[in-house]
């Protein structure tokens, strides 16, 4: 991060998109919205990640901390790479345009990725070229694309369950039988294989559009992966799992500003002894990934590296744990002997953050987070108040993917917080309140300043993209092609060019 620019962005992730098929996708939208941040004279675009989900959706939980999520691949591209007909979205699923119905889109979408595949196939027996330009990519991703293309070739084997329930030979596979999978599955291997050689096809292509504007890319990585992921299955051994495979103690977070209980995330936890005995080889190789497809890094739940939450397996909520001391220091001296010493990393630091967190993330010069809504949550004093900022290191947010819109979470606002937050800002028309509060944001003295596009918009609660501890109603916003208007980008680049982000 440059230690003197002052920039602005939108948090936005790709599944927002709006666009016919029934979930946002790296296609003509995307490039559009690209279009509308340089209009907007916004120099930063945050996502979430963009693995590939499994149960939930959620992007905070997938099939790989590698691989990307074959849902955001255009079939518009397909078309016009020849793998696909027009004709053959016929079937796309009448949906919501502005909430997305998983249920019906994926196995639409998988229908025809399978299609894609069948003609791809075909194609580069006579396409040399292509058939080069693949064997290059699975060379090149060689270190997670074979047992992530094994994984789920397995699960489809499977019914999709979780490999905590398969076999005992599957389960925990030695090297003659997984090499004996190989053959058996290779056809299966091949699909999942294209679908992440068509994903970063389309993602290179976007970044580089993005990046040839002045925009950069910051990405998103949770600290814990899925238990049902390539990565825990390939790499038992790198956590804290028994003999058949099952956690012993599992992710969360002790009871905070989102829940009473606390949060059961129910993610493995890592065997840190092992991965330091390796050279934490596997965190290098992840880091090194994301940061080959993005400007920026953001890690969730950056504290876990300091100390995490260990939750008995079984329990039902994330009250009886403990924190556990990670070697998170070790860590990232490993990283940056490999991968250099200014890492473009941002860490969330949110939540229960002691002295020892700030001083390791301030011993990597990884900037923390600043989020306004929680400056405002009583009538107090508060270190998120723009006014208690003491260093520019930082990135200033108006919310965040987990928090209710800033217009919702001002009507929920109790009358003396409100009234505390309208005199802070200068506030009396109660309709200018999401753009005020941008206003607020982008003129603090944070090197980045960061908006959900739901408050760049002024929409309220029904926009909302996550409510943490709940399963089901996540992920699925959209926005609507007509909101992003040549009125709207000028007031943003006003702002921008108003408080020198521009």
């Amino acid at each position: 991060m440059n230690q003197t620019e002052r920039l602005s962005g939108i948090l936005l992730h790709p599944t927002s998109f709006p666009g016919p098929y029934g979930i946002g996708d790296l296609g003509d939208e995307a490039y559009a919205f690209i279009d509308f941040l340089q209009m907007s004279g916004q120099h930063l675009w945050q996502i979430l990640p963009l693995t590939h989900t499994g149960y939930g959706d959620s992007p905070y939980q997938s099939f790989s901390a590698f691989a990307g999520q074959p849902l955001l691949i255009s079939p518009d591209h397909l078309i016009k790479s020849g793998f696909l007909d027009k004709s053959e979205l016929s079937g796309c699923p009448d949906s919501d345009p502005e909430k997305i119905d998983y249920g019906a889109v994926i196995p639409w979408k998988e229908q025809i990725l399978s299609l894609a595949y069948k003609r791809f196939h075909e194609k580069k027996k006579t396409d040399q070229k292509l058939s080069k330009e693949f064997d290059v990519f699975r060379l090149e991703n060689k270190i997670w694309l074979s047992d992530y293309a094994l994984f789920m070739s397995c699960k489809k084997m499977h019914d999709g369950v979780s490999w905590l329930e398969w076999e005992d030979s599957c389960r925990k596979p030695d090297a003659s039988f997984k090499a004996e999978l190989f053959q058996t599955l290779s056809a299966d291997i091949e699909y999942y294989e294209f679908l992440q050689f068509i994903f970063f096809k389309e993602w290179k292509a976007l970044k580089s559009y993005a990046n040839e504007r002045g925009i950069k890319i910051i990405g998103d990585i949770p600290i814990f992966v899925s238990m049902d992921s390539a990565d825990v299955w390939a790499n038992q051994h790198l956590f804290q799992l028994d003999e058949k495979g099952f956690p012993t103690s599992v992710a969360g977070v002790p009871p905070d500003y989102f829940s009473a209980t606390g949060q059961l995330w129910g993610n493995p936890l890592y065997n840190w002894e092992v991965h330091e005995k390796e050279d934490f080889s596997w965190w290098i190789s992840r880091i090194r990934t994301q940061l080959a497809n993005l400007d920026i890094l953001r890690i969730d739940h950056f504290r876990g590296f300091e100390s995490y939450w260990s939750i008995p397996y079984g329990e039902e909520t994330a009250v009886c744990g403990r924190w556990i001391k990670s070697p998170g220091h070790k860590l990232f001296s490993a990283v940056s002997q490999a991968l250099g010493e200014d890492l473009p990393i941002i860490a969330e630091d949110l939540g229960i953050i002691t002295p020892e967190v700030d001083t390791l993330r301030e011993a990597f010069h990884f900037p923390g987070m600043k989020v306004l809504q929680f400056a405002f949550e009583s009538t107090g004093e508060s270190s998120y108040h723009p006014h208690r900022f003491t260093n520019p290191m930082c990135i200033c947010y108006t919310g965040t993917h987990d928090n209710d819109t800033s217009l919702g979470w001002y009507a929920a606002l109790s009358g003396p917080c409100r009234e505390k937050l309208r005199r802070y800002i200068g506030n009396t028309d109660e309709n200018q309140f999401s753009f005020d509060f941008l206003r607020l944001c982008s003129g603090s003295i944070a090197r980045y300043a960061i908006f959900p596009l739901q408050d760049v918009l002024g929409l309220g609660s029904e926009a909302r993209m996550n409510t943490p501890g709940t399963a089901a109603g996540n992920w699925g916003w959209r926005y609507k092609k007509s909101m992003l208007l040549p009125s709207l980008a000028k007031k943003l680049k006003e702002l921008s060019i108003l408080y020198g982000r521009y």
